[in-house]
């Protein structure tokens, strides 16, 4: 008896019982009878881009709505090439406003950023959404990426599947080379989602769920860790097997514009199906788009074409990821290449309305089909492998660009780099400059995004210009790109053995490096096969 006085009196005590007090608080509140309810305030009237009125986009409904209502009240978007390529304002870029858009209706225009939503098989589609389903924590934007969804090269024919028992969209769209599934779902609120998802799906948890408020440790470990994300391997839903990823809204809206990891933009610079669509992150993901066209841009030679540009930006996120050293993981070296060669649709869906945008680059191949034809689906969906087709749309290789090189016109493409990728490169050629610590100091406030009178017009100044007309320049921002992925890929790869478990770490681990055996096998045996061949000729010719 004496014990419980001592329990009274304890801080955990009091601790123990302040928490269910706010807890059984909040529920009380929330589940207050009608009489004691008041409407909500009205909403302020929120800047839009253009003074005209846009039809209201369909917005999709949260997990608490059926599956059968939400696919009947807002249908993902089926863009055309001619829809996406509406022209973008001028400004649109300088002064998103991410931080008040709410709506669709506030993008630039109506059909603003259709170009994302990258068309799959409508059976596979929805077999995608309803595993969206089974979660009841409220998901805001969510996608579905990786070789599971896009091939990447020819397809391995194996009877190994990793999904239990898929639906037969899954499996017919995998025919072949079945695979793991990967989503990221973006939340509004990192520790309320993991608390509803801890309740319903304690399963999918490593040994954090055994933690003295474990939602909260595990908000902890995905906001203040990492790249942000918080992943889950190796989960069954709906007969299929997926690794989902979650991530704030916040955190990935501010590496979509700023490029502070580029772990997510990277991922969302190639195609990726969106199945929850979201404004504010649509209009940052854009950017995004923009941004990483700009930066192969500035990589690139005068003259290129549709497969070295593409291949340029898809490469951009793997500079750095310790995924891609043959020491660790033994990925394939012709990763990007591959998913160029087998996503060339996708890539020129995602580019091309910004390509038309961008006035120092364009089409120059006579085989560019006009305005009007590429909304036609062979020019769109065209992937190098119709004969036909190879001498309208210049083949594997797709068509030939040329690009101004004009210092004036880079210079302001450098200043309109992400703000945390651009003061990698400003620093860069600090030191090859040799700018004395005060005039670099304003420069960088030059280059300011914002003043007190607002956002800025990003104009390239001398500074800008001087950086642009470098010959080094590819392989300096090759380098920033390096420094900006290479932390955080490195730390999120370490996260995963406390966030997914030693057990299913070391299970991806060892998938990945048998994977990237079994594909730089047959390479290196290739290479064999030629130098042994090519040996032999010359002992013949001898």
């Amino acid at each position: 008896m004496t014990a419980l006085p001592k329990v009274a009196t304890s801080p955990a005590y009091y601790s123990l019982v302040g928490a269910h007090s706010f807890l059984l608080g909040q529920a009380a509140w929330h589940y207050r009878p009608a009489f004691l309810r008041t409407p909500p305030p009205a909403q302020p009237k929120h800047r839009t881009f253009t003074a005209s009125q846009h039809p209201r986009e369909p917005e999709q409904k949260q997990a608490s709505t059926p599956p059968s209502e939400s696919s009947k009240s807002a249908p993902s978007p089926q863009p055309t090439a001619l829809d996406a390529n509406a022209s973008l304002p001028p400004g649109w870029e300088d002064n998103p406003d991410l931080q008040n858009i709410t709506a669709f209706s506030q993008l630039p225009h109506r059909l603003f950023g259709y170009n994302q939503h990258i068309r799959v098989n409508e059976d596979f589609k929805e077999a995608l959404r309803q595993i969206l389903w089974q979660f009841r924590a409220p998901i805001r934007y969510a996608f579905a990426y990786g070789s599971g969804v896009f091939g990447q090269g020819q397809a391995s024919n194996t009877d190994m599947s990793p999904h239990p028992n898929p639906p037969k969209a899954v499996e017919e769209w995998q025919k072949g080379g079945a695979k793991i599934i990967d989503f990221i779902f973006g939340v509004s609120h990192t520790q309320h989602w993991h608390s509803l998802n801890l309740a319903q799906h304690p399963d999918h948890y490593s040994g954090l769920k055994y933690l003295p408020y474990s939602s909260a440790a595990i908000s902890h470990v995905q906001d203040d860790f990492g790249a942000g994300v918080y992943f889950n391997p190796f989960i069954t839903v709906n007969g299929t097997m997926i690794k989902y990823g979650v991530v704030n809204l916040d955190t990935l809206s501010k590496d979509l514009t700023e490029w502070n990891t580029l772990y997510l933009a990277g991922r969302l610079q190639k195609p990726v199906k969106i199945l929850r669509d979201d404004p504010r992150i649509r209009l940052a993901n854009q950017v995004n788009l923009i941004s990483a066209l700009r930066t192969a841009l500035l990589m690139l030679p005068e003259k290129f074409n549709e497969r070295q540009l593409y291949e340029r930006i898809a490469g951009l996120s793997y500079l750095g990821d310790p995924r891609m050293n043959p020491y660790i993981t033994s990925e394939n070296p012709n990763k990007v290449s591959n998913i160029v060669g087998a996503q060339l649709p996708g890539f020129r869906q995602l580019y091309v309305p910004l390509i038309d945008n961008l006035p120092n680059v364009a089409f120059t191949d006579s085989r560019t089909p006009k305005e009007s034809a590429w909304e036609k689906e062979d020019a769109i969906r065209f992937t190098g492998s119709n004969p036909q087709l190879d001498g309208v749309l210049g083949g594997a290789s797709g068509l030939d660009l040329t690009q101004d090189l004009d210092p004036v016109k880079r210079g302001n493409m450098v200043r309109r780099l992400p703000q945390a990728f651009r003061r990698k490169l400003y620093f860069q050629y600090k030191k090859k400059f040799g700018i004395p610590g005060s005039a670099f100091s304003d420069v960088l406030e030059a280059s300011e995004d914002e003043d007190p009178t607002g956002f800025k017009k990003r104009e390239g100044g001398e500074f800008e210009r001087r950086i642009a007309a470098q010959e080094d320049l590819p392989e300096v921002m090759a380098r920033c790109v390096r420094s900006t992925v290479a932390w955080p890929a490195t730390s999120q790869s370490i996260k995963g053995a406390f966030t997914s478990g030693v057990g299913r770490s070391w299970r991806y681990y060892s998938e990945k490096r048998a994977k990237g055996s079994a594909t730089t096998k047959p390479s290196e045996e290739l290479a064999k096969g030629k130098v042994e061949e090519k040996v032999e000729k010359e002992g013949k010719n001898d």
